[in-house]
């Protein structure tokens, strides 16, 4: 049996988004230290590099998710692995603060291309019935990117930082530009439909002669429920942004080892692929907002057991599995709302101002932990005021309406 050509897409997007997210978002904490030793930069100042880096969901998110409408994905997902790699290859030549926070606005820009916005797009052109599933798969890549955390530390102990960015790279290069040329746009360019229905010369089968919902980017900037979407991704990207870019440096603070931090840090999204996988599926079955509101549940669940994650070992895995659940499970079902409630024929500009607006958040989070932890020498505050937080997601995900009582 043939296999639906959307499926190579996803595979495509998931080992994308695999590299991408293992070598530039969960590897991060591992740089952090090293580079305090070598030039004597607070924790806020190289936390502002992963802000920085929250530009390609800000600035050029947006912009993106236009061209993205008009041109595709394949030719933007080239572009951002390209960009992507000679960023990395940049970062192994820095000597100051200034070029350090160059290399990362140039890779938020290269990485805006081949990440969130792009593998959504990408897959919501190809599903219809089954996005749920076909998006979940695709983001567990960035959950099985956790696989690269022990790699990069090991890269950084045995060469150095320098080689470490260096070999990432090239990498990126290696196993990126190939991929982007099996994405293709959309099915119906290549004479097919999404979920692979045929047609039929008399029309399409059943299910396809009922239009799906195609609403306008200028319809959704005024619907209340795609604020409120909005609004609750912005609450997930600050809490994932603050505590995977600090997680390394604060579990040192509560005396756990840099080997176990490691491998609390990969276990993380690594754990996650359950939540982007087993969401994805049950929100093609059950009412997505009732999942999105339990991923929050089990955000500040594993934020409780976070503040005494050095106390006992229960502690310890209660937190790898509610933590990385909720939010993989949050973050699979993101584009999967939007695409149920909206369609396809401005997705690309809503998911990008989604990514663009929660990406303040991104912003703000990661250096706001820096200067809570300069400042008072803890995470704990941090930490409990997120618990809030996430608990305000679930109110917000749960006053979005039901998807057939929209209507524009």
């Amino acid at each position: 049996m043939k296999i639906f050509y959307g499926w190579w897409v996803v595979l495509a997007s998931f080992i994308t988004g695999m590299y991408v997210a293992g070598t530039i978002f969960y590897s991060f904490t591992a740089f952090i230290d090293p580079m305090v030793k070598e030039f004597g930069w607070s924790y806020t100042q190289i936390s502002l590099a992963s802000s920085l880096r929250g530009l390609e969901m800000g600035i050029f998110a947006p912009i993106i998710g236009i061209y993205l409408d008009k041109y595709g994905s394949r030719m933007i997902m080239l572009v951002g692995m390209l960009v992507v790699g000679l960023s990395l290859v940049l970062l192994s030549t820095i000597h100051t603060l200034t070029m350090f926070y160059v290399c990362f606005i140039i890779l938020a820009f290269g990485a805006g291309g081949c990440t969130s916005v792009v593998v959504m797009a990408s897959v919501a052109n190809w599903f219809k019935k089954r996005v749920g599933l076909a998006m979940g798969i695709a983001v567990c890549g960035f959950g099985a990117s956790g696989l690269m955390v022990p790699i990069v530390v090991k890269l950084i102990e045995v060469f150095g930082w320098r080689s470490a960015f260096l070999y990432m790279g090239i990498g990126a290069w290696v196993i990126g530009i190939p991929l982007s040329f099996v994405i293709r746009n959309r099915p119906e360019d290549y004479g097919m439909l999404p979920d692979g229905e045929i047609k039929i010369e008399n029309g399409l089968e059943q299910e396809e002669e009922i239009p799906e919902v195609q609403v306008t980017f200028k319809q959704a900037l005024t619907n209340r429920s795609f604020l409120l979407i909005v609004s609750a991704e912005w609450i997930r990207m600050m809490t994932v942004g603050t505590l995977i870019t600090h997680i390394m440096p604060y579990l040192s603070s509560m005396g756990v080892s840099r080997s176990m931090s490691g491998f609390i840090s990969a276990g993380i999204p690594l754990c996650s692929i359950i939540g982007r996988f087993g969401f994805g599926w049950l929100g093609d079955i059950h009412d997505k907002r009732h999942m999105i509101a339990l991923g929050f549940g089990l955000i500040c669940l594993g934020l409780l057991m976070f503040l005494k994650i050095n106390s006992t070992m229960i502690f310890v895995v209660v937190f790898i599995v509610a933590f990385p659940i909720g939010y993989g499970g949050g973050m699979s079902l993101r584009g999967a709302i939007i695409r149920e409630y909206f369609g396809r024929a401005s997705f690309g500009k809503m998911v990008g101002l989604t990514m663009g607006v929660s990406s303040v958040a991104g912003i703000i989070g990661p250096t706001l932990g820096g200067w809570v932890f300069d400042h008072f020498g803890s995470y704990h505050p941090l930490w409990v005021g997120f618990i809030f937080l996430n608990a305000l997601g679930i109110v917000l995900i749960l006053r979005v309406k039901p998807a057939h009582f929209e209507s524009f």
